[in-house]
C-alpha cells in the first residue's frame, strides 16, 4: 500500500510531493529574479529538495494509522521531525537549509524542542542500570521502530535521490543551535527566510488545491493608453523611469494611472513581481479593487480587516457564487495567486514584526513592487514602522518603490528619502497645477453644528453637498439635522453589511448629500459641489477638499472650514498648534484672490503648518524606528516567533466587534444555518478604550450563543459582546443612545 500525506480526501505520499513540485514550477515563472536576489544559484533546486523531503516523517506507521483511521499509537509526535534523519543522510551542498525547512515547515523550533523533550536520552541514566524505572523511547528508538526506511528510500529513487540510508540523530541540539544562532553572514539569513517563505506557499498552495499562479504582463496596462486623454508631463515621465520614485501632484491629475505606467516600465524592464498597493482606508481599498479589477479581470485581490464582508456584499446576488465559491475566492485574495493586491499597511508591517509565516509574506514581496497612496495619512506610529519596512525591502528584497501624494511636509519626504536609497523624483508641471486652481476658501467662525442652516440653504439650491465631520457622533447630527432627497451617512460606526452598501450608493450620480468622517479623505473618486467641513490640519482638509470639483468642470467651488471646536475634537487631532496653524494660513489665503487656493502653493503652505516634527511625535518615531530595524538587522529568524510581540503588533490597532443588541435574534438564526461570515457582518467595530469604559459599566453584556454545526453535529458556543446601545441602518452605532428594548431568549 502506498504510503499517504493527508486523509479526507485521501492522497499519497507522491501525490502531494507532485502538486507542491507543480506549485515550485509556477513559482519559479513568477520570482525570475529570486536566485539574484536570494544570492543563490541553486535556489530552486534547494527548494525541490526541500518539497520532497518535508513530509517523509509521515511515514511514521502510527501516523499512517492515524490518516487511515485507525487504532494508533501516534501520541501527538510531530511528523516532520522524522524526515530529518533523511535530510542528514544527503550528500548534498546546501543540506543545512535544507533542514531547517523541513523541522519548521509547521511549527516554530521552540515548539519542536518541547516536543522532543518527551523521548528519552541515552545519556539520561549515565549509562546505569538502576532498575524499576520505566523505559522511555529515544527519539533514534522511534524512528528505527516505527520509519519503513526502504519504501522511503524508493520513493526519493523516483525523484533522482540516490540516498543510501538515513543518519539518526535527535534534532533537539541542532534546533537549540539555530535558536542560538547569530547570523554574521546577512545573506546566508535572507537565503534560509526567502527558502522558507517559498516552501511555505509551495505546500499550503498545493494543499489548498491551487493549479495556476497569475502573473501581470505589460499587456495588462493597455488600456491607459486607450483612455482617449493625452498623458500630462508626469505620466509621461514615469513611462520611462527605472527605480523607487515620489510623486507630487494635484487630486485628481491621475496619480494611479501615473503608478500604473511606471509599474508597466519596471515589468519590461526588470521582470515579474508581486504588486503591491498601498492605502490607508477600507473604503479607499474596496473603491480602488472595483476601479482596477474592471480593467485587469482575475488579477487583482485585496486584503484587509473587513475582506469576508466586502466579498459576502461583492457576490449577495450571485446565484452562482455559493458560500464554497466565496471561501475559494477570499482564500486565493490571500494567497499569492493574485499579482496585484489592494491592501492596508498593517497587512504588510505585520512581516517584519516576523509574526506566524511571515516567512510566506517576505517571499511574496521578493523583487516585488509597493505603491504607497497618500502616504502622508498616518500617525508618527505607523509612519515609523513603514520607513522600517521600505529600508528591509529595499535592501534586502530588491523591492522597487512608487510613492505618490498631494502633500507631504519636507521632515516626512527626508525620512522616506533616507529609507529607500536611490530614488528619482517627479511632479505635476507648473502648468497643469495652474490649471488645478478650483477651489476658494471661506473660514466661518462657530461649529459646524450651529450653521446647518447655510448648508441647508446650498442643499436647497440643488447643490452636491459634502459635510465632514471629526468625530461619529458629530456626524450623526449633521447627518440627521439636514434635509436631502438622497442622503448618505459614512463613518466607522456601522456593521459590515451597512456600510458595504453605503460604499456602493456613494458613487451613485443622485447622491445630493454625503455627511462622513476622515474615512473619505483619501482616494475615493467622488465629486461634489461644494464642502463643509470641521477644522482639521491642512493635509487633511486638502484632502477633503480632493472630493470637491474633483474633475475640474464647475468653476471654482466654496470650501467651508468653520474654525469652532467641539471638545471631543481634542482625541481626534491630539495638537492643537497644527489646527491653530492651519487656520491662520488659511485665513491669510482667505483675504487674497478672493480666498482662491493656488495649488502650486500648497506644499508651502504645508511647510508652514508642519515646519519641523513635533517633539512628542519625533521621539515616538526615533523610539519605533530605532527599536524595530535592531529587531530586524540582529533578531529576525524564520522559525522563531514571539506571542508578546504578536500581542504587541496588534493591540496597536486597536478595535472589539460588538453585537448591537436588535440583532441578537438574527445572529443567533445565522449560527444555527452556520452562515458564520454574515452573522460576523451584523457586528460594529469600536475602540477598546470605549469597549472596557462600556463594559465595567454594564454598557455591554458578555454572553455566549449555542447552535449545531452541520458538519460535525456538535454543540458549539460563539462568545459575544452584545452592546445594549442603539443601532440603525442610516445612523450607525448610536452610544449615548440604550436600546430601549432587547431578547436574551436565544442565549445561554
Amino acid at each position: 500500500m502506498e504510503l499517504l500525506a493527508k486523509s479526507n480526501p485521501p492522497q499519497t505520499l507522491k501525490e502531494h510531493i507532485d502538486d507542491a513540485l507543480k506549485i515550485e514550477g509556477l513559482l519559479k515563472i513568477s520570482f525570475p529574479n529570486i536566485e539574484k536576489i536570494s544570492g543563490t544559484d541553486g535556489f530552486w533546486e534547494l527548494l525541490k529538495a526541500c518539497v520532497i523531503f518535508h513530509d517523509l516523517g509521515k511515514s511514521h506507521r502510527e501516523f499512517q494509522n492515524l490518516l487511515l483511521d485507525t487504532k494508533n499509537d501516534w501520541k501527538h509526535q510531530r511528523h516532520e521531525l522524522f524526515s530529518l534523519p533523511f535530510v542528514e543522510g544527503l550528500n548534498y551542498s546546501g543540506k543545512v537549509f535544507i533542514y531547517y525547512v523541513v523541522a519548521g515547515h509547521h511549527k516554530d523550533f521552540e515548539t519542536l524542542i518541547r516536543n522532543l523533550d518527551s523521548y528519552g536520552s541515552n545519556d539520561d541514566n549515565f549509562g546505569l542500570d538502576l532498575g524499576g524505572t520505566e523505559e522511555i523511547c529515544t527519539f533514534e528508538e522511534e524512528f528505527e521502530n516505527n520509519i519503513p526506511v526502504e519504501k522511503v528510500l524508493e520513493l526519493l529513487k523516483s525523484y533522482d535521490f540516490e540516498l543510501k540510508a538515513p543518519t539518526i540523530n535527535n534534532p533537539k541540539r541542532q534546533l537549540q543551535q539555530f535558536i542560538k544562532k547569530h547570523f554574521e553572514d546577512k545573506s546566508k539569513l535572507i537565503q534560509q527566510l526567502l527558502l522558507a517563505g517559498a516552501f511555505k506557499q509551495c505546500d499550503h498552495l498545493a494543499s489548498s488545491g491551487i493549479e495556476s499562479i497569475f502573473n501581470l504582463n505589460p499587456n495588462d496596462f493597455q488600456y491607459l493608453y486607450e483612455s482617449g486623454y493625452e498623458f500630462y508631463q508626469h505620466q509621461k515621465d514615469a513611462c520611462s523611469l527605472i527605480g523607487n520614485t515620489i510623486l507630487t501632484a494635484p487630486t485628481g491629475s491621475g496619480k494611479t494611472e501615473t503608478s500604473l505606467l511606471w509599474l508597466q516600465n519596471q515589468m519590461k524592464i526588470e521582470g515579474n513581481g508581486r504588486v503591491f498597493y498601498i492605502l490607508p482606508f477600507t473604503a479607499s481599498i474596496n473603491a480602488m479593487y472595483e476601479r482596477l479589477e474592471k480593467q485587469i479581470p482575475n488579477k487583482v485581490g485585496l486584503l484587509h480587516g473587513k475582506l469576508s464582508a466586502f466579498i459576502e456584499a461583492k457576490f449577495e446576488d450571485d446565484d452562482l457564487v455559493d458560500d464554497k465559491r466565496k471561501q475559494e475566492i477570499k482564500e486565493q485574495y490571500k494567497t499569492l495567486v493574485t499579482p496585484l493586491k489592494i491592501v492596508t499597511p498593517f497587512q504588510l508591517l505585520k512581516n517584519i514584526f516576523a509574526l506566524k509565516g511571515f516567512e510566506k509574506g517576505l517571499f511574496e514581496w521578493a523583487g516585488g513592487y509597493f505603491i504607497f497612496d497618500e502616504i502622508h495619512a498616518y500617525n508618527p506610529r505607523v509612519f515609523a514602522q513603514i520607513i522600517s519596512l521600505l529600508k528591509f525591502s529595499t535592501k534586502y528584497l530588491c523591492v522597487k518603490v512608487f510613492i505618490m501624494t498631494a502633500t507631504l511636509p519636507s521632515y516626512l519626504r527626508k525620512e522616506l528619502e533616507k529609507a529607500i536609497g536611490h530614488y528619482t523624483s517627479i511632479s505635476a508641471s507648473t502648468e497643469l497645477y495652474n490649471q488645478f486652481d478650483r477651489h476658494r476658501i471661506i473660514v466661518r467662525e462657530g461649529l459646524l453644528s450651529d450653521n446647518l442652516d447655510l448648508v441647508q440653504e446650498y442643499l436647497d439650491k440643488g447643490k452636491k453637498v459634502l459635510a465632514v465631520c471629526n468625530t461619529v457622533k458629530q456626524a450623526q447630527t449633521v447627518f440627521t439635522t439636514l434635509n436631502a432627497n438622497n442622503k448618505i451617512l459614512l463613518h466607522s460606526s456601522f456593521n459590515a453589511n451597512d456600510r458595504n452598501q453605503k460604499e456602493k450608493r456613494l458613487f451613485e450620480k443622485d447622491v445630493k448629500l454625503l455627511v462622513g468622517t476622515q474615512a473619505i479623505e483619501v482616494s475615493l473618486d467622488i465629486d461634489y459641489d461644494v464642502i463643509f467641513t470641521e477644522p482639521a490640519p491642512l493635509d487633511a482638509l486638502i484632502q477633503r477638499f480632493g472630493r470637491v470639483n474633483r474633475k475640474r468642470e464647475k468653476g471654482i467651488c466654496d470650501c467651508f472650514v468653520f474654525e469652532g471646536r467641539n471638545d471631543s475634537d481634542k482625541f481626534i487631532y491630539q495638537n492643537e498648534e497644527i489646527v491653530n496653524r492651519t487656520l491662520k494660513i488659511l485665513q491669510e489665503k482667505e483675504a487674497i484672490n478672493s480666498g482662491i487656493i493656488k495649488e502650486a502653493e500648497l506644499q508651502k503652505m504645508i511647510d508652514v503648518v508642519y515646519p519641523d516634527w513635533d517633539k512628542e511625535d519625533k521621539e515616538e518615531f526615533d523610539k519605533i524606528t530605532s527599536l524595530l530595524d535592531n529587531f530586524i538587522e540582529k533578531e529576525m529568524k524564520p522559525f522563531i516567533y514571539n506571542d508578546k510581540q504578536e500581542e504587541d503588533f496588534y493591540e496597536q490597532f486597536d478595535g472589539v466587534k460588538v453585537l448591537p443588541s436588535k440583532f441578537l435574534e438574527e445572529y443567533q438564526t445565522l449560527l444555527e444555518q452556520n452562515k458564520f461570515i454574515k452573522a460576523e457582518n451584523l457586528k460594529v467595530q469600536i475602540s477598546s478604550k470605549r469597549f472596557n469604559a462600556l463594559i465595567h459599566n454594564d454598557g455591554i453584556d458578555v454572553t455566549r450563543a449555542a447552535f449545531e454545526s452541520i458538519k460535525t453535529h456538535k454543540i458549539l458556543e460563539q462568545k459575544v459582546f452584545v452592546i445594549n446601545k442603539k443601532y440603525d441602518s442610516e445612523i450607525g452605532l448610536q452610544l449615548d443612545v440604550d436600546e430601549s428594548s432587547s431578547n436574551n431568549d436565544c442565549f445561554l
